[in-house]
């Protein structure tokens, strides 16, 4: 969410009335609408100066989700990453937050993202439609699979021994659970699968990152609240680059 303070409580000390703002509201959801009340502390910090309410709203839950994955890698030992669906939400975010960990990465996307991910900090690209990734003869210190179209079992001979593969979804019955559980003890690649979580911390950061044009928003599409439908429905396709963004305008 990204937008400005109406009314604070008589309480709160951080945040006025006309604050610029972004955030998320992971727990409760309900940014989807005109108007949303968030506890001072919590994951809400002002806005980046060098961002629009629309750029800014792209980039909280994809970064949140992202991180999550990136601060599980060392990466004074974990240099070479490959990450599926590079040009989406999670994917671009962890294109993004690898590369500013000084990460080699191989991103894998569709024909039309190619360029994009480059902008965004790959080395090296695969185009889906014309090559299977899988087939690639690198070896990676990690695997990200961040669209959730892929598995360990298919993945794990582009990791090296002690390598890593992040799935972002449970997979085929919910099989990176157990994976997780059972990998750190049977065999030389792990399956991890941390469960997200935000802080009011995290978008401070966040902020810092992208005022130091570290990071920028990646944004397919923007519809108004009213046609929301519309916009579901599109998230729906599995074919948007990056984030779409719901737009509420003042009357």
């Amino acid at each position: 969410m990204a937008g400005e303070i109406e009314a604070v409580g008589k309480d709160v000390k951080t945040f006025k009335k006309g604050d610029q703002v972004f955030g998320l509201s992971a727990s409760n959801f309900g940014t989807h609408a005109e108007y949303i009340c968030i506890k001072e502390k919590g994951s809400i910090t002002t806005k980046p100066t060098n961002m629009s309410y629309d750029e800014a709203a792209a980039v909280c839950d994809r970064l949140m989700l992202a991180i999550n994955y990136i601060r599980k890698i060392d990466f004074k030992n974990a240099q070479k990453i490959l990450i599926n669906g590079a040009s989406g939400s999670i994917g671009s975010a962890c294109v993004q937050l690898a590369k500013y960990y000084g990460a080699k990465i191989t991103a894998v996307c569709n024909t039309k993202n190619l360029e994009l991910v480059k902008s965004l900090g790959a080395e090296k690209v695969i185009d889906y439609t014309k090559e299977d990734f899988t087939k690639d003869d690198q070896i990676y210190d990690v695997v990200i699979d961040a669209v959730g179209k892929s598995s360990f079992f298919r993945c794990k001979k582009l990791l090296k021994p002690g390598g890593v593969y992040f799935p972002t979804d449970l997979g085929f019955l919910s099989q990176n659970i157990f994976l997780a559980l059972l990998t750190p003890i049977i065999g030389s690649k792990k399956v991890k699968f941390p469960i997200p979580t935000d802080s009011k911390e995290d978008i401070i950061f966040f902020k810092e990152l992208i005022e130091a044009g570290k990071y920028k928003a990646v944004i397919d599409r923007r519809y108004p609240l009213e046609n929301i439908i519309d916009a579901a429905r599109y998230v729906e396709t599995w074919q948007k680059t990056g984030n779409v963004v719901i737009t509420v305008c003042e009357s």
